[in-house]
C-alpha cells in the first residue's frame, strides 16, 4: 500500500464529525452539533439522551430514555450513578446503543444518588427504590420491563420482580449478590472505600482494566458526582444487612444470572448462590475480572442478553462511520525521566497544564479531542490545514513550559465509534509522531499535498519505514 492509494482520498471534501448525518429527532436526544432549525431538534452521531425526573412520593428521580425498541429495559444501577456523567467512561455509551438496537433502554439514579435528588434520614430502603422504579416506568410510559439489576442493584431487582411480576417481563443480574457475606470481607471493603471516596479507588476492584487503559481521574470524579461521602457512608451500613435470599424462591419470571469468573469485587461464588435459589435461572460466567458490564469483552455478554430477550442472536454492528480526517498524535519526549526528577506532585501540575493547552488550542483550532493519553494526545481534525497549525502552536506553548513535544499527522479514512477513532489513518499518524524529532511537527506527504497553498512551509525529513506498514514513507517536518 502506497500514500495514494484511493482509500485515502474516497471521503474527501464530506462534512465534519460533528455536523454530518442529521437527522430529525424528537427532543428526547440532545445534540452536540447545531441543535434547532425551523423549530425542530435534530441530533447527530454523538447524541446522548437527555435527562428527565419522575417524581416518587416527593422525591425527583433522574432518568433516561434511549432507543426505541419494542421491548423496554430498566437497568437498575450499583453503588455509583450519574446518568449524565457515566457516558463519560470508555465503552459505557457504546453498551447502551447495542442494548438500544433491539430495547428502549432506561436509565436512572437511585435517590440520594447522581442527578436524583438528595434524601435525610439515611439511605433509602430497599421499599423506597422499588418505589423509584416504579415512578421512573410510570413517567418513561413503560406498563413492562425487562431489568438488569447490576452489582448491589440485583437484590433490590429480585425483590421488585418478585413483588410486581405483572410488571416484569424477564430479570437480568450481572455481578450480583443476595447476600452481602458472600461478597467476601464486607467490612474491610466497605472501609477501605469509605476511606478513599473521591480518589477513584473503587475502580482498582470495579475495573482494573480501567486503570492501565485510562488511569483513576474519570472514576474519581464519578465518585464524586455520585454521593457524597456521608451518603456513601450510609448507603454501605444499608448494603451491610441485605438478604433477600428469603424471597429468591417466589421469583417466577424468567430469569438469567451474568457473572465474570475474575471479578474482584463480587467473586462469583455470590453468582452462583443467586443462581441457585431462583426458579429455572440459568447462569452464564464470563472471563475476565471487571465487575462492570460495559468493560471487558462485551460482544458475548451483549449476544446472551439478546438471545434471552427477544429469542434471537444476531450480530450486533457496532456504529461506526467512516470519514476523512486529519489526525494528530502528540508526546512528551522523556516524560518518564522529567517526572522523576520533578516529583509527583509538580509532575502532577505539569501534566494540568499541558493538558488545559491541549484543550484550548484543539478548541481554537476546531479540532475533536479525542483523549488525553497520559502524555499526550489524540485529536482530529476536518482541515489538515487546521491540524498543522494546531499542532505547532500546541508545541510552542508546551515548550513555553518546559515540555519538549513531538507531534505526527496523517490524513486519511478513520473510523468513528461512540467518542473513540480507529482505523489506519489513526495508526499511520501514530507511526509518523514516532520518527518525529523533540520540538519538531512531522507530517505524511498526504498532508502536504491536501495544504499546498495554505501558506504551510515543510521541511524534508527523508523516506522512513513505519512499523506495519508496507514500503516507505516520505515525511516533512512543518515550519512555524
Amino acid at each position: 500500500m502506497t500514500q495514494s492509494e484511493p482509500w485515502l482520498w474516497r471521503n474527501a471534501g464530506r462534512p465534519s464529525m460533528l455536523h454530518r448525518r442529521l437527522r430529525p429527532c424528537d427532543g428526547s436526544l440532545r445534540s452536540v452539533g447545531p441543535a434547532v432549525w425551523s423549530g425542530r431538534f435534530y441530533m447527530n452521531d454523538f447524541a446522548l439522551p437527555v435527562t428527565r425526573y419522575a417524581l416518587s412520593g416527593d422525591v425527583s428521580i433522574a432518568f433516561q430514555v434511549m432507543g426505541d425498541g419494542p421491548i423496554d429495559l430498566v437497568m437498575v444501577p450499583g453503588v455509583v450513578s450519574h446518568v449524565e456523567f457515566m457516558h463519560e467512561l470508555p465503552g459505557y455509551t457504546a453498551f447502551l446503543r447495542r442494548l438500544s438496537n433491539f430495547a428502549r433502554v432506561i436509565t436512572f439514579d437511585k435517590r440520594g444518588q447522581g442527578l436524583s435528588d438528595r434524601v435525610s434520614g439515611g439511605a433509602p430502603s430497599l421499599e423506597e427504590r422499588m418505589d423509584d422504579v416504579r415512578a421512573v416506568m410510570d413517567a418513561a410510559k413503560s406498563k413492562r420491563a425487562a431489568l438488569m439489576g447490576f452489582s448491589e442493584g440485583c437484590a433490590m431487582s429480585a425483590l421488585f420482580a418478585a413483588t410486581y411480576p405483572e410488571r416484569v417481563s424477564n430479570l437480568l443480574l450481572f455481578g450480583g449478590f443476595a447476600l452481602s457475606t458472600m461478597v467476601g470481607d464486607f467490612e474491610k471493603k466497605s472501609a477501605e472505600r469509605l476511606k478513599n471516596w473521591g480518589s477513584g479507588n473503587s475502580i482498582k476492584l470495579a475495573c482494573p482494566s480501567l486503570v492501565a487503559n485510562q488511569g483513576l481521574d474519570l472514576i474519581a470524579k464519578l465518585e464524586r458526582l455520585s454521593a457524597s461521602p456521608g451518603a456513601i457512608k450510609a448507603l454501605t451500613l444499608l448494603n451491610a444487612q441485605i438478604d433477600v435470599r428469603p424471597i429468591l424462591s417466589i421469583v417466577q419470571v424468567p430469569t438469567l444470572v451474568l457473572h465474570r469468573s475474575g471479578d474482584l469485587q463480587v467473586p462469583i461464588a455470590a453468582g452462583r448462590d443467586l443462581v441457585k435459589q431462583i426458579p429455572g435461572a440459568k447462569f452464564i460466567e464470563y472471563a475476565g475480572d471487571d465487575h462492570v458490564f460495559w468493560s471487558g469483552d462485551v460482544e458475548a455478554l451483549l449476544g446472551d442478553i439478546q438471545q434471552f430477550l427477544t429469542g434471537s442472536r444476531e450480530h450486533l454492528s457496532p456504529d461506526i462511520e467512516r470519514i476523512l480526517a486529519t489526525v494528530l498524535f502528540t508526546d512528551i519526549v522523556g516524560s518518564t525521566s522529567s517526572a522523576v526528577a520533578a516529583g509527583d506532585v509538580t509532575w502532577r501540575h505539569t501534566l494540568d497544564s499541558h493538558d488545559q493547552i491541549a484543550r484550548r488550542m484543539v478548541e481554537k483550532h476546531r479540532g475533536n479531542l479525542i483523549k488525553t493519553t497520559g502524555d499526550g494526545i489524540l485529536a482530529t481534525f476536518d482541515g489538515p490545514g487546521r491540524a498543522v497549525r494546531c499542532a505547532l502552536a500546541f508545541e510552542a506553548a508546551a515548550r513555553q513550559i518546559g515540555l519538549p513535544l513531538r507531534a505526527g499527522l496523517h490524513t486519511g479514512e478513520i473510523e468513528v465509534r461512540d467518542r473513540d477513532v480507529g482505523g489506519i489513518a489513526v495508526h499511520a499518524a501514530a507511526r509518523v509522531m514516532a520518527q518525529c524529532q523533540p520540538n519538531e511537527v512531522w507530517v505524511s506527504r498526504v498532508v502536504t499535498d491536501l495544504v499546498a497553498g495554505a501558506g504551510l512551509k515543510f521541511s524534508e525529513r527523508g523516506s522512513h519505514e513505519l512499523k506495519g506498514f508496507p514500503g516507505r514513507w516520505d515525511l516533512f517536518a512543518a515550519d512555524a
